[in-house]
């Protein structure tokens, strides 16, 4: 049966999440019933980073099998015709079947994204956070380097994390700034429930003051959840870029190789700074 690949992306904020909830309105669930009637059969999905309730999608990447005879932009207009506003199907490949969405990946990138001025949003609420203390970002970036490599991240993942091992490879972690705008950028081979966002949480309190850049070190040390600060809103995270071996050709797919995304540079977020 033919496979394909497919590159979403959405506004998380109506959606209680990507992956399938009896009584809720998930990504999921509306994705696999748009793609469901253009093919004129049940349709599943499995993506290669399941969201959390309110958090985005740039380069979500998902897979699905059908026999239905659709052309690749068939299956894209398709799709789209039938999706809510606040979810679009970028691109669709046809792929091996071997390709798996979640397991076929080398590495996936989250940007958090942080609005840190006094005055609340207006037109970036719900898509980036808000923070009204100034931030140090070159003393955020320093200490978030202490989390670079391999690391048993437990002290960093939600309660509820059902991952077998806590171990995660983190390729990079930088912290950056354009104007009133900071991004937290993070690439690793996988992540742990809530990693991010309690990634996040603690590099804001550094940046802020409230927590010395040492305490990085010492909560990854502890592999202990209550000693890291409180997880930051899901508001400003977005699953950015999902990278694959290239045998499978997606590394010119829109939102795979790289969103291009910075805040300045999407439309709710440019500024003349």
């Amino acid at each position: 049966m033919p496979r394909f690949a497919v590159g979403l992306e959405y506004d998380g904020r109506a959606y209680s999440g990507w992956q399938f909830q009896p009584g809720l309105s998930t990504v999921q669930q509306v994705v696999e019933g748009a793609l469901a009637r253009v093919a004129d059969s049940p349709v599943a999905c499995i993506c290669a980073g399941r969201t959390d309730a309110g958090v985005h999608a740039l380069a979500q990447v998902l897979h699905f099998d059908s026999e239905a005879a659709r052309s690749e932009r068939g299956w894209r207009l398709g799709a789209n015709t039938y999706l809510p506003s606040d979810v679009s199907v970028v691109w669709v490949r046809e792929v091996p079947d071997h390709f798996h969405a979640r397991y076929s990946a080398l590495a996936r990138s989250y940007r958090y994204v942080i609005l840190n001025r006094d005055s609340r949003p207006g037109l970036a609420a719900g898509r980036a956070t808000w923070e009204r203390r100034a931030l140090d970002v070159l003393r955020m970036h320093a200490a978030a380097q202490v989390l670079v490599g391999e690391h048993d991240f437990s002290a960093f993942r939600a309660i509820e994390c059902q991952a077998k091992s806590p171990l995660r490879r983190v390729e990079s972690l930088a912290v950056t700034s354009r104007g009133e705008w900071v991004s937290i950028e993070i690439t690793a081979n996988a992540f742990l429930h809530h990693m991010v966002r309690n990634i996040s949480g603690l590099l804001i309190s550094v940046g802020h003051g409230e927590s010395p850049p040492e305490r990085i070190g010492a909560v990854l040390a502890s592999r202990d959840r209550k000693t890291c600060a409180a997880t930051a809103p899901p508001d400003g995270l977005y699953l950015a870029a999902v990278r694959y071996p290239p045998e499978f050709t997606l590394a010119g797919s829109p939102a795979v190789a790289d969103a291009g995304f910075t805040p300045q540079s999407a439309m709710i977020w440019r500024t003349s700074s």
